[in-house]
């Protein structure tokens, strides 16, 4: 995916130095989109209660991922040393300079417009969302692959799609998500929000949900693991035996294993097993039979299976030279 260059957004000043009544002016001037999620959440006391949640400190920067009109904005303000609001949508980003402007958070705040998903990221301690759902998972992996990653994270979903986060094996809703992003963070349900505490309300249930990344990060390559898991969870509730029947996997596995081959010490050697196996898709087959036969996974299903057992299974296929990425 391309990435986008950040911008900062200005705008001229409001005139009479007023605080704007965001959501009713916003309202009266232009249709919120809500194919860009745009749902603002105007319940005072919920944006408080994912502001304590942060747990921010005086000397934070923050990172607000789609700010709308500011009604958890001018609240982190009030905490953080910086905010960082990062806003797709121009009109939204200019009520936002306008509600802070003559105001002591003025200087604390930079509103970086822009597709979130594709821009660079400066440095920032704490990440804050009222997150579009088209951009949920996007957005998790983006803050999870981050250089420098985020102490805390505090991000509201869709309800279902916050409770595959912190579904555990077994759960109906325990998914290749649920077993990626609890690999690499603790993630919590914090609370539920209801559809009236949005404007417009949305056609769903909300829920908040706090990721605090591992540190240090399990040494696992990500390709790897993503990998293994797509292949297992294709069906999760076939045996992993069936997941790797697939014309489709043993192809891509076949390339990766001439690739691994090929980066063996003795180079010369490597080649010569490659041009010799006359049916290498073959040898493929066998050694996925005897990995599942030796871990005891192949009658197993995905959506019984944790951290655990994966790893068992990644490191396993990685003993006979089998890979996933």
């Amino acid at each position: 995916m391309g990435k986008t260059p950040n911008k900062k957004f200005t705008t001229k000043p409001n005139p009479t130095g007023n605080t704007v009544a965001a959501d009713k002016h916003l309202n009266s001037v232009f249709k919120f989109n809500t194919n860009l999620g745009q749902h603002i959440l105007k319940n005072p006391l919920v944006a408080q209660g994912i502001v304590d949640k942060a747990q921010i400190r005086p000397s934070d920067i923050v990172l607000e991922v789609g700010p709308g009109t500011g009604n958890l904005t001018v609240k982190i303000l009030e905490k953080a040393r910086k905010v960082i609001a990062s806003e797709m949508d121009p009109r939204m980003a200019a009520e936002l300079t306008k509600r802070v402007h003559g105001t002591p958070q003025e200087k604390k705040l930079e509103i970086i417009l822009g597709d979130f998903i594709k821009m660079d990221l400066p440095y920032f301690d704490i990440c804050i969302s009222n997150t579009p759902y088209q951009i949920s998972s996007p957005l998790v992996f983006k803050l999870l692959n981050q250089p420098k990653p985020p102490r805390v994270s505090i991000l509201m979903f869709q309800r279902e799609f916050a409770m595959r986060l912190v579904a555990n094996p077994g759960d109906e809703l325990y998914c290749r998500l649920s077993a990626n992003v609890q690999m690499w963070a603790n993630v919590t349900h914090i609370m539920k929000v209801g559809k009236n505490n949005f404007r417009p309300p949305p056609q769903v249930e909300s829920s908040v949900v706090r990721i605090e990344i591992k540190n240090p990060k399990p040494n696992i390559e990500f390709n790897e693991w993503d990998g293994l898991l797509r292949i297992v969870f294709v069906r999760k509730n076939k045996t992993i035996a069936a997941g790797f029947k697939s014309s489709n996997v043993i192809d891509i596995l076949e390339k990766n294993y001439k690739t691994f081959l090929a980066t063996q010490e003795q180079q010369d050697d490597s080649k010569m097993i490659i041009d010799n196996q006359a049916n290498l898709k073959d040898s493929i087959k066998t050694k996925i039979t005897t990995v599942l036969t030796e871990t005891g996974f192949s009658d197993k299903r995905a959506g019984k299976m944790d951290q655990t057992d994966f790893l068992k299974l990644l490191y396993a296929f990685h003993q006979v030279g089998i890979h996933f990425a």
